[in-house]
């Protein structure tokens, strides 16, 4: 048996809808993810729990739960593992490489071993002083800390990439990834995690793709007080991303049905683009950022499907589909399935994020408290610092929030991990330091 598990990393559900019709398999309209971002799903989605059980949230960023992975289950059943991820935070720094046989990174990943000159930071901070900035960029290269021989290769992989040329710097990693999957002897028994992050800041795929310049976005505080590019701009660099992210992965997925028997595609959580003044996914608990696209592939599987489901149940799935012994919340998504509602969880902010925008004179206080959602057939409704908002209608959906959070036996853990610079670098590309 071969199952692979991709996370197409910020897709949001009307863009999956718009660019993936391609896609073969059986969708699932009404998904959501049980957190708003990329290192709580992730954990939801490996370990078949809430966040706040497994102890993996802002905060707490390490997946040290003792529930077992979900990679840690198919190798101990005799599976061969293996994962490709382009995203930081599912990286080994943080412990998300648990249970794999063979953990594969982008060019992020591999830079996060090596004490790197900032150069998105430095290019960011310049991008109006024209060429001469590089010359100044070679004298910091040259008079600092950092290691001079990758840095100054680090520069060059980044402008190539700029001018569209080379194969490793063409984008946020799914040329290497193709490349993986292409080139990897797949035995009879294995996991496949793939994580790809093309639709994910910085909104900037290849050259061929952009009907607009990348802009400059930083999520959280343009929500607290309003983007400094074009609005329409940053909603059409996301589509030139999702369109390109779409082409990507077409290829990608045509290696895996050649090689595996079922395929799940999702993604980790959407991303806001405006609505209700909100920016990115760091922000709260927003329909577009919770709803996410499900597929599943495999034979017979066709059609689309109706039911609200979870996250989780894709763990469930998984266990389901190769027979595997561990607990989930999560249900098989391949039978009939009961009406159920579910949670989403937003725990604050991280330490990085609290300290930056103090710093910058923010007051975190109206993003810096826990909030939930309500998911249920037909029906959407969540906590905001200003109230409760709902899509739908439903009996009591405060109390019924209340009742599903009294039922969580929660794992409290106050673990932001220390990381190297190098790490932070590529987190603050990411927007999330």
């Amino acid at each position: 048996m071969k199952v692979a598990l991709v996370v197409l990393d910020t897709l949001r559900k009307d863009a999956f809808d718009e660019q993936f019709d391609w896609l073969p398999g059986q969708r699932f309209e009404n998904a959501y993810s049980t957190s708003h971002w990329t290192v709580p799903a992730h954990a939801s989605l490996f370990a078949g729990k809430y966040a706040s059980e497994l102890g993996v949230y802002a905060g707490a960023q390490l997946f040290d739960c003792p529930e077992p992975a979900l990679a840690e289950s198919f190798r101990d059943a005799g599976y061969t593992t293996r994962a490709f991820s382009a995203n930081v935070n599912v990286s080994r720094p943080f412990d998300f490489h648990r249970g794999f046989d063979q953990f594969e990174g982008s060019w992020r990943l591999r830079a996060l071993s090596e004490n790197v000159f900032d150069w998105d930071g430095f290019i960011a901070e310049t991008r109006e002083m024209g060429p001469e900035r590089y010359l100044f960029a070679l004298r910091d290269v040259l008079a600092g800390d950092s290691d001079t021989i990758p840095s100054l290769k680090r520069g060059a992989l980044l402008k190539l990439r700029d001018l569209g040329w080379g194969r490793t710097t063409r984008d946020d990693g799914a040329t290497e990834a193709l490349r993986f999957v292409r080139e990897t002897d797949f035995g009879d028994d294995e996991f496949l995690f793939v994580n790809l992050m093309e639709a994910h800041t910085p909104y900037a795929p290849p050259e061929e793709y952009r009907t607009v310049e990348p802009p400059e976005l930083n999520g959280l505080r343009a929500t607290l007080d309003a983007p400094d590019a074009d609005p329409d701009r940053i909603r059409r660099a996301y589509r030139d991303s999702v369109c390109y992210l779409s082409d990507a992965y077409r290829a990608i997925f045509a290696e895996l049905r050649e090689e595996f028997d079922y395929v799940v595609t999702l993604a980790d959580h959407g991303e806001a683009l405006g609505e209700y003044d909100a920016w990115e996914h760091l922000c709260g608990l927003y329909p577009d950022v919770t709803r996410i696209p499900l597929c599943v592939w495999g034979d017979g599987l066709d059609g689309t499907r109706d039911e609200t489901v979870s996250l989780l149940d894709v763990h469930g799935t998984m266990l389901d589909i190769a027979d595997l012994d561990a607990e989930s919340r999560g249900r098989c998504l391949l039978g009939r399935l009961d009406e159920r509602s579910w949670l989403a969880e937003y725990h604050g902010l991280t330490n990085r994020h609290r300290t930056s925008l103090a710093g910058d004179g923010f007051d975190t206080a109206p993003l810096d408290a826990e909030l939930h959602a309500l998911v249920a057939p037909g029906y959407y409704g969540w906590e905001t610092p200003d109230g409760f908002r709902e899509l739908g209608e439903i009996d009591k959906p405060r109390e019924r929030i209340e009742t599903l959070v009294n039922r969580l036996e929660r794992r409290a853990v106050e673990n932001d991990v220390a990381v190297s610079e190098a790490v932070e670098n590529q987190l603050r590309d990411l927007g999330y330091a």
